[in-house]
């Protein structure tokens, strides 16, 4: 388990909000350093999406203590996403 708040990003390449958020999404891994950001391909991963409930993409699931706490769905802005961690930190 891992400590600490954990970002999993469910994605797929056929998605443009998808596309338009990765640059977003690696600008915040660089700026929070203390959080653990992952991004799931759910065209390779397709049994992990569905086990996890995800029905559209991209959606954030934000994890603590190995239990999802939050979860975004949809494309976000940088300030959206800032402040969604912010809140969990």
């Amino acid at each position: 388990m891992a400590d600490g708040l954990v970002v999993v990003d469910y994605w797929a390449d056929w998605c443009s909000p998808c596309k338009q958020m990765a640059p977003i999404i690696d600008e915040l891994a660089g700026e929070f350093g203390d959080v653990k950001f992952v991004k799931v391909d759910t065209n390779t991963n397709p049994n992990l999406a569905a086990e996890q409930g995800i029905l559209s993409l991209p959606t954030l699931q934000f994890f603590q203590g190995g239990r999802v706490t939050k979860a975004l769905s949809g494309g976000k802005t940088k300030n959206a996403l800032k402040k969604a961690i912010n809140e969990l930190l």
